[in-house]
């Protein structure tokens, strides 16, 4: 980090920010880490023994919320591959090709709600948080209507953008099953955002882990009972996340621990739509690049020689890949939670302290998945599906996989600390140029003219687009003055909170 920002002193803020929600805690990190007569390396001890609690408290239920319930998708997939091959390469383009085209828009226009929750619970502006709430459930359900049509018409789409025709047919049959989701995404991500920002995560463990028992339940009664394929299948899995939606929203409102950020329903949250539209959409555009970019891989794939090999050996390797990203999506939100609350509460070292902690933990973390991937990568398909030429190419990108894995345990970290701070814009110009303009076109070069496959197009899109960007948001948050985004979370906290008009334009 910026070793300026780091050391200098900056205007004790008013007594009511000086504490944070954890009850001091992140206020004594400042402390400590401002204390110039003690050697760095002996603050940095003392500031971990303080920060890795704090941390943990948000990662690792987050963690286990975004692993549980990726594992209901997950879990449909195989229930689907164990149908067949055609089921199996059906289930995850419609998971990976168009599921996840709705997922990425809504996870991310929902981060709206964690930069603003996350910064005006630090703080103490509690009031504002179910406005936030409710403000951005409005939005996104607004949202789902026209991707219900995109879901709608997904067969048509699916064969315009080169796929073959029977994997699209049967693909359609299982996205029309997930219409229902996609308004439980609506409702889910502004409530997860809502609850990230007080440091409240366990509560929705909990709902997460029974309703992944009732899904699995559910999932073998209509597909292997009722023989419902491919449409039960994925009407299960809307069910689920509309049980999850229900006992989170129940929570919030049964709950004294939200009492002061959620007073009941407001028509505030139909004022001012368009100017929070402009921080949604920046924060989509972000986190859309970034969700849609494998997706673009999965397409890539149903065009190359042998599309159902090459779709079956992928899709196994980025659920793999999924598992382990949902791990980094839990730090991601524990990095947007932490600094959005150090910014509030106006202590920029603690922000900056945080950064270094999440992103070395969540590093190590990947390290190790990406070393097992490697260990078991003989073994790996057959968790999925039969067939022994699935598993020799499955093995054959596992390397690929490994080095995925590694790099995606900084990159969502520093997404999570852009969405803290606010960067949502300067990022999203970030991914389409990685992305985009270098790692798909040189992926497309390596797996069509260079005739490499599958592979090639893993490598040119991994190299190009993910190792660089990770590279530019390292270098851009190295280089962060800290004390200056607490001057602007104050700014944004102070033209979001406006008395007399509850919002300006951004």
């Amino acid at each position: 980090m910026d070793s300026a920002a780091t050391e200098t002193t900056i205007p004790l803020l008013q007594p009511a920010v000086q504490s944070s929600a954890d009850g001091g805690g992140s206020w004594e990190l400042e402390a400590i880490l401002a204390d110039a007569s003690s050697p760095w390396a002996r603050r940095a001890w003392r500031g971990a023994a303080v920060e890795l609690p704090l941390l943990l408290r948000v990662a690792l239920p987050a963690v286990f919320v975004y692993m549980i319930n990726y594992a209901m998708s997950m879990s449909t997939q195989i229930v689907c591959g164990h149908l067949g091959n055609l089921e199996l390469a059906a289930a995850s383009l419609g998971n990976t090709g168009i599921q996840t085209f709705a997922y990425g828009l809504m996870l991310g226009m929902g981060s709206a709600v964690e930069t603003l929750c996350g910064q005006a619970y630090g703080a103490h502006k509690h009031s504002m948080l179910g406005v936030y709430l409710q403000r951005s459930t409005v939005l996104l359900m607004a949202t789902g209507v026209p991707l219900a049509v995109i879901y709608a018409f997904s067969e048509r789409v699916l064969v315009f953008l080169g796929e073959p025709e029977r994997i699209a047919k049967a693909a359609a049959v299982f996205v029309y099953g997930l219409i229902p989701q996609i308004f439980a995404y609506a409702a889910n991500f502004p409530i997860q955002k809502f609850l990230q920002a007080q440091s409240i995560v366990a509560p929705s463990a909990y709902i997460s882990t029974a309703t992944l028992a009732l899904h699995l339940a559910l999932s073998w009664v209509a597909v292997y009972r009722l023989g419902l394929g491919l449409l039960g299948a994925s009407l299960v899995l809307s069910l689920s996340w509309w049980v999850i939606v229900a006992a989170q929203f129940a929570y919030i409102v049964a709950s004294p621990r939200c009492r002061d950020t959620w007073t009941g329903f407001t028509t505030q949250a139909f004022s001012g739509l368009g100017s929070f539209f402009k921080l949604s959409a920046a924060s989509a555009v972000m986190l859309c690049l970034e969700t849609w970019y494998f997706q673009v891989l999965v397409l890539i794939a149903g065009m190359l020689k042998n599309p159902e090999l090459s779709l079956d050996s992928l899709s196994i390797c980025l659920t793999i890949h999924g598992w382990v990203f949902m791990i980094a999506v839990g730090f991601n939100a524990a990095a947007s939670v932490r600094v959005g609350n150090e910014l509030g509460a106006g202590n920029p070292r603690a922000a900056a302290f945080s950064v270094v902690v999440v992103t070395s933990l969540s590093l190590v973390v990947a390290a190790a998945c990406a070393v097992a991937v490697l260990c078991l990568r003989d073994q790996l398909s057959y968790f999925f599906t039969g067939g022994e030429a699935v598993a020799r190419a499955v093995s054959d990108l596992c390397p690929l996989l490994a080095v995925t894995l590694v790099l995606n345990g900084v990159q969502p970290v520093l997404s999570g600390v852009a969405v803290g701070c606010g960067w949502q814009a300067f990022v999203a110009y970030v991914n389409v140029g990685c992305y985009y303009v270098v790692g798909v076109p040189l992926g497309v070069f390596l797996g069509f003219y260079l005739d490499l496959g599958a592979k090639g197009v893993w490598s040119g899109m991994v190299i190009g687009g993910t190792l660089m960007q990770t590279l530019i948001l390292l270098w851009v948050t190295f280089r962060t003055d800290w004390n200056k985004e607490v001057e602007k979370a104050r700014a944004r906290l102070d033209k979001w909170d406006d008395k007399k008009r509850l919002l300006e334009d951004y």
